[in-house]
């Protein structure tokens, strides 16, 4: 096993779980971590081991992600098609995934600068300052985009019936 391998590795399940998150697929998602591991892969050389390696691998996914939304943008702008709208509409019989499914779509309403600030920093557990190299930003605006997405996603649980998210400080 490479050096690579052994330090990429424990990394894995966190880029799957932002890649979900970021892309609400689970093939997509896969691709873009396969993506995100091959870049990885490639630059791994410039990784500086003072750096810790999950900032800088969910910078590649980012920089990843951001190129192949840019990359379908400019192919297409249609609407969904008629079996990813029935997808989406299809609901689970359980209460939990009622809920589950309800923050899914609220999430992915935000705006994309919003949701990825968001996700790293409630689902990841990464700090404004790892988020801010993460995404190329200030940690002002980290902290404003975060401000804006948990405003607009408690506004949009809100409006689906589903109660409000509790601010932590």
């Amino acid at each position: 096993m490479s050096r690579f391998d052994l330090l990429i590795d424990a990394h894995i399940p966190h880029l799957r779980r932002y890649a979900r998150a970021l892309t609400g697929d689970v093939a997509r998602a896969d691709d873009l971590v396969q993506d995100t591991l091959e870049r990885a892969w490639i630059k791994f050389h410039l990784w500086q081991p003072a750096l810790a390696l999950r900032p800088w691998l969910f910078a590649i996914m980012h920089n990843v992600y951001v190129n192949q939304v840019r990359a379908n943008a400019r192919r297409a702008h249609s609407a969904l098609a008629d079996d990813d709208a029935a997808a989406l509409a299809a609901r689970a019989n359980q209460s939990d995934m009622l809920e589950v499914n309800d923050i899914i779509a609220c999430l992915a309403r935000l705006p994309q600068e919003q949701r990825e600030v968001l996700l790293l920093v409630s689902l990841e557990d990464l700090n404004y300052s790892e988020v801010g190299r993460i995404l190329s930003i200030p940690i002002g605006t980290v902290t404003s985009r975060l401000a804006r997405a948990r405003t607009k996603l408690r506004t949009l649980l809100d409006g689906s019936g589903q109660g409000s998210l509790k601010v932590v400080k």
